[in-house]
């Protein structure tokens, strides 16, 4: 054979090994027709409407979405009002994603997508406008429960989020930017993250493309199955840049059972201040690797100190579940139901034992938590959960108001400031502190140029400390 029609001859050889490469991929590759053509009539879009104050202005409207860029740069949405201008109400709009779980008209969607609605419209598969009334919303969880006037509607089939495997395929269904019915394909990239401020839920972490609009629509299995709740995306543009999480669907399950039920959530709490175990601690506890939860500080009167957990131990098993990471705890803690015991296997002085401890419940009032779950809280800026003073405490304390902290995040600012667990905070810039929601208020307007005083009572006297906001954290 002549050295040309060898080397004719083993480019066709390349040739159609390469398409049979291709053809043998293709074949591998899902195919989601039937998925969404079965799926899609129980996914739904979710508009909001909120009524916020604005003004008028003698030479154009300068709010909103409607400023100018040349403002947005300098004054983003809040473009000071000029001379003559007054006050009136706007009308601000949202979009989201949803499904339904129960044909009586029950739909499943993000807490944060209908957080702060005056008015919540659902638009079904057959174009249908109704009109929903919430049952209820979590924002530990970011789980919310709509209701709307029908019935007979198509429901989806829910799977079992714990039978997730690393690098299987799945399948979203929403409305990114409010195209409607929107799927987008990808695997899952990892189970059980948990977000800086999220720790109430394991997320399932994907690399479908999810964008504005996404959120609160269906993840769904090869089978159709949905198995989580698409809620946020890691990005520093604004859009998809290939890390999305979405909540469990056994998770969002049990919140939407309880906010049908009660409206609200019931969940365990412990009263600690807990810490990562890293590989310097493990040794000098003894320890031949990282794991469990160091307990750092144990609130006042907690469910905790009344059972005696002390700072120092170091609880590795809950009712005989692993806990792996120190930010496993709260998850495995939070779905206990107060008033129950549950076993905690721990290291103590060196050795193991068993401590049972009667779970209390989280207590209404407080503002955020220590691992800064609760993301549409205020005081969440400062990474503390809080406890309003009674009226005989305060009174023993020598002060006229205050808020106990219960829990604080180590990461958070409250801790790098040197706030601890126990202290109680008194004034915050000059203003008393009078309970956990008036705290959220005076977070909420605090600067972020300046350092502001911040009046605490600590072991008997009282003290003051300078707190910082960073700009990153309005």
């Amino acid at each position: 054979m002549k050295p040309m029609t060898r080397t004719l001859a083993l480019w066709a050889t390349l040739a159609a090994g390469l398409v049979f490469a291709q053809t043998s991929m293709a074949r591998e590759l899902p195919d989601f027709t039937q998925l969404v053509e079965d799926a899609a009539p129980g996914v739904v879009n979710i508009s909001t409407t909120r009524v916020t104050e604005g003004y008028s202005a003698p030479f154009g409207a300068f709010s909103g979405p409607e400023v100018p860029e040349i403002f947005r740069h300098f004054f983003g949405d809040r473009f000071p009002a000029p001379p003559g201008g007054g006050g009136h109400a706007e009308e601000r709009q949202s979009l989201g994603s949803g499904f339904v779980i129960d044909a009586d008209g029950y739909i499943m969607t993000n807490a944060h997508v209908v957080n702060g609605a005056d008015e919540i419209m659902v638009r079904l598969n057959d174009r249908r406008d109704l009109k929903a009334e919430l049952v209820g919303a979590d924002e530990k969880t970011d789980v919310a429960v709509l209701k709307v006037d029908a019935d007979n509607l198509p429901t989806l089939q829910l799977g079992d989020s714990d039978d997730l495997k690393v690098g299987e395929w799945v399948a979203a269904i929403g409305s990114p930017f409010g195209f409607d019915h929107s799927v987008t394909a990808g695997i899952i990239s990892a189970i059980n993250r948990t977000l800086p401020r999220d720790a109430y839920v394991p997320f399932i972490q994907t690399d479908v493309a999810i964008n504005p609009g996404n959120s609160g629509g269906p993840l769904f299995n090869l089978d159709g199955e949905v198995v989580g709740i698409n809620s946020q995306i890691f990005t520093r543009s604004g859009g998809f840049m290939g890390l999305s999480f979405a909540i469990p669907i056994n998770v969002a399950m049990d919140v939407a059972s309880q906010l049908r039920d009660s409206g609200h959530v019931t969940r365990g709490w412990l009263g600690v201040m807990i810490q990562p175990v890293s590989r310097d601690l493990a040794e000098s506890f003894g320890m031949d690797q990282p794991e469990g939860a160091l307990i750092a500080d144990v609130a006042p009167d907690s469910p905790a100190a009344r059972d005696g957990i002390e700072a120092g131990d170091i609880i590795l098993e809950v009712n005989g579940e692993k806990v792996e990471r120190s930010d496993t705890l709260p998850r495995l803690i939070g779905r206990v139901n107060p008033d129950s015991d549950v076993e905690l296997t721990l290291l103590r002085n060196g050795e193991q034992q068993t401590v049972s401890v009667t779970v209390g419940d989280w207590p209404e009032d407080m503002a955020g938590n220590a691992n800064g779950s609760d993301s549409g809280n205020s005081p969440t800026r400062l990474g503390v959960a809080v406890q309003t003073l009674s009226d005989s405490e305060a009174t023993q304390m020598g002060v006229d108001s205050g808020v106990r902290v219960v829990e604080i995040d180590p990461r958070g600012i409250a801790a790098s400031t040197g706030i601890r667990a126990g202290d109680v905070l008194v004034s915050i810039d000059h203003q008393a502190v009078e309970s956990a929601r008036q705290l959220s208020d005076l977070v909420a307007d605090l600067p972020s140029d300046r350092a502001v005083p911040v009046r605490i009572y600590r072991d008997g006297r009282s003290l003051f400390i300078a707190l910082r906001m960073g700009a990153d954290d309005k």
